[in-house]
């Protein structure tokens, strides 16, 4: 028996079969006899037979997710499937049933050898896993250009690398929180290199220039989540019940939620269908704009369409794959019908694609229809739960009036329209949290943090109320383009500040980046573009009056927020004592993370009132949940506040337990593991300065907040930005924004 009812998926694409399918067949068995994936036992535990090759049947999954392939390329694809599939199959055999952590790295260091992304490879492979990857990468990589080559190698080390995650959380049995769970099944589910192969396949490549942008890198995370999500609602039982898997979505929200496995399954279900609407809304609204923005000429265009067909072929083809093969359908089972009732069997797909969109309507419907400038009245805040000492620098007084006469420098509090005035920035006290974050830092120090709280804080509210109300996204784009140019990496800015926003942040910037090295400077450019970037996202989901998938929102708070830049500035505070590649591993971005989300989500909560009834905001993650669930106000606190606790957790878990792991695996010098000590005790006071911030200033009391927002309407009324249409099917109407 199943452990839950599969639900109603959400496919909008039909499935096609590529009518090589029988020559693929033939041709990757042989394949895979030449490499001894078959029939032979690896360290004397089997792995394959010639039984469960044809069973889960590869080559009907590249047929589906390939239809348009030539025959040799279909072939290729797919002898890269049966490899992976492999890969996974040999490392749970051989690592994961009895946790070898010591043998898998040295197995997975191997396989980089077999990947060089130029000249040759130089080592002899020695089991089937390196025999196959070293064949597939000199067939594939021949015509392929430096860009595309470096994505790939990068993708297909995520994978294998990210193997030991999940070897890790077996041999602590832990369930990770679905942030984490998200993030990092991305790499090691192997749909980034999917798409990789989805560019091959086309024969395509995409444009340098975009291939890193975020429309590109939200079709390349949304169709990730898709196959993923839908492979754990699949295999379930499989993973968890049969092999002890503790790295299934299924799994992870059963666990999160307390909930039962179908009232689990169910929710995965309903993500992945905000992921594929988030990929069309991005399709849609988003990649045109960059390939205008970007100049990308006809053969790149075609480029970028060939891939999101790709990718949406992909989509419908594994899919239908998954309700074929024996991989995952019970015993006793049938592979036609395992999950859904009605039409069945080959070219029938087709018929299944209205009653998916009947049945995921009201979610969609739910994200373009939320009602501004709702009434919530007053709340408290659930207490939470930071379990760091608070400090505060001796300097805090004399940030306090360096802050306020700053201020009045750049004109920040005489502009017009007025954002702030004296009082206000007073009351909102960011000289405090400054000197929470950094209790150490000296005065001069203190003052310019203080004063990147105020551009930050500024320009997230200039936004708004300069561009939203009167639904001027072309100017916010240019006023976006003009704040990147007033940070050059070398020489002068290429443009002269006009405004208390730009004057602000060539002040920032001169007095931060100047004496940085040109590579330091360029990094902690890219932080601050972010933070920019991700102003404009609010404000163009604020124009469709659009609540955001609760993945991507999670994603792009990190950049409203200012984490990145906040992370930046510690990173580069620590010079050359911690070797980049440390600051890549995954040890140190998910202490990151989970901390720049603890710090966001505090904001959430603390400023729930404040963004919903008196700014008619769509960003909070508050509101996302109640959205995406379809779920009251207190349960979308409590959830919030449950995964608020569960990345605290995470964080504390990394700094205690995978931290000093990492220093001893990459056996650290005591001055690296000095740094990386004081690194974490950094990101801790900024946990526990944030969060006292919030106690005690006033931007988010209930009583000052129409005092501290003189350009709220009252609550009956609505700005002009949402008095068009709104709800399913009227996006369109208000793409002339964008």
């Amino acid at each position: 028996m199943q452990s839950f009812q599969p639900p109603e998926y959400y496919m909008p694409y039909p499935a096609r079969l590529n009518p090589n399918l029988e020559r693929a067949r033939e041709h990757t068995k042989a394949w895979a006899y030449r490499m001894d994936m078959i029939d032979v036992p690896q360290e004397g535990v089997p792995i394959w037979d010639e039984h469960d090759l044809d069973s889960h049947d590869y080559a009907l999954l590249c047929a589906y997710t390939h239809p348009d392939a030539d025959g040799p390329e279909l072939d290729l694809i797919t002898d890269w499937y049966v490899w992976v599939f492999y890969f996974d199959d040999h490392f749970v055999e051989l690592y994961k049933r009895r946790p070898d952590l010591t043998a898998a790295r040295a197995h997975l260091d191997r396989l980089r050898a077999f990947m060089p992304v130029e000249g040759d490879i130089t080592e002899t492979p020695t089991n089937p896993v390196e025999r196959g990857l070293a064949d597939l990468w000199a067939r594939t990589v021949p015509g392929t250009g430096l860009d595309w080559r470096q994505r790939f190698a990068e993708n297909t080390k995520h994978l294998l690398d990210e193997s030991l995650w999940e070897l890790l959380n077996i041999s602590e049995d832990r369930v990770s929180n679905p942030i984490e769970y998200v993030e990092m099944r991305r790499k090691v589910g192997g749909a980034p290199w999917s798409a990789n192969l989805v560019e091959h396949a086309v024969g395509a490549e995409l444009p340098a220039a975009i291939a890193e942008s975020r429309p590109i890198g939200v079709l390349r995370d949304t169709f990730a989540d898709g196959v993923h999500l839908r492979n754990d609602l699949f295999s379930y039982d499989r993973e968890v019940l049969d092999e002890g898997e503790l790295s299934n979505g299924v799994l992870v929200f059963e666990r999160f939620l307390g909930c039962s496995t179908q009232e689990a399954a169910d929710t995965v279900n309903d993500l992945l269908t905000s992921r594929l609407h988030q990929f069309e809304h991005t399709a849609l609204t988003e990649v045109p704009a960059l390939l205008d923005e970007h100049g990308i000429d006809p053969a790149g265009r075609l480029a970028v369409l060939g891939y999101v067909k790709g990718l949406q072929d992909w989509q419908a083809g594994g899919h239908e794959w998954h309700m074929r093969s024996s991989r995952y359908v019970h015993e006793g089972g049938s592979t036609e019908t395992p999950f859904l009732d009605g039409p069945q069997g080959l070219g029938t797909s087709a018929a299944r694609i209205a009653s998916s969109l009947l049945a995921t309507a009201p979610q969609r419907l739910r994200s373009f229809s939320h009602r501004p400038f709702e009434p919530v009245g007053p709340r408290a805040v659930p207490e939470v739960h930071v379990p760091f000492q608070v400090s505060l620098s001796p300097h805090l007084d004399s940030a306090r009036e360096h802050h306020v006469e700053w201020a009045h420098r750049m004109g920040i509090l005489d502009d017009v329209p007025r954002v702030w005035n004296e009082e206000q920035l007073r009351g909102m006290d960011l000289p405090l949290c400054s000197a929470g974050l950094d209790p150490d830092a000296t005065e001069e120090q203190l003052h310019l943090s203080a004063d990147w709280l105020a551009f930050g804080t500024y320009g997230d509210d200039y936004y708004p109320i300069v561009f939203g109300r009167s639904a001027d996204l072309v100017g916010a784009k240019v006023c976006t383009e003009r704040l990147k140019e007033l940070m050059p990496v070398d020489g002068p800015a290429a443009v002269v500040p006009v405004s208390p926003l730009e004057r602000s942040l060539a002040d920032l910037w001169e007095r931060t980046a100047g004496p940085m090295p040109v590579e330091y400077r360029r990094e902690f450019r890219r932080s601050v573009e972010a933070m920019v970037d991700a102003w404009l996202w609010e404000l163009h989901n604020q124009l469709l009056n659009h609540v955001p998938d609760p993945i991507d929102y999670v994603e792009m708070r990190r950049g409203t927020f200012g984490s990145e830049m906040t992370m930046s500035l510690c990173r580069l505070n620590h010079g050359s004592a911690v070797p980049p590649e440390i600051y890549r591993t995954r040890t140190i971005r998910n202490m990151e993370n989970s901390a720049m989300d603890c710090a966001w989500m505090i904001n959430d909560l603390f400023s729930y009132r404040k963004e919903i009834e008196f700014e008619g905001e769509v960003h909070n993650l508050v509101l996302v949940a109640q959205n995406f669930l379809d779920c009251d106000l207190a349960t979308g606190y409590r959830l919030v506040h449950d995964l608020l606790d569960a990345r605290m957790q995470q964080f504390q878990h990394v700094v205690d337990t995978e931290l000093p792991a990492l220093c001893e695996e990459e056996e650290l010098g005591a001055e690296t593991r000095a740094a990386l000590a004081q690194y974490a005790t950094e990101l801790q006071d900024w946990l526990a300065g944030i969060l006292l911030w919030h106690q005690r200033t006033d931007r988010y009391q209930d009583e000052n907040l129409r005092y501290n927002l003189p350009h709220a309407p009252a609550a009956a009324e609505e700005p002009a930005f949402v008095q068009r249409p709104t709800g399913l099917g009227t996006s369109a109407a208000r793409l002339s924004l964008g």
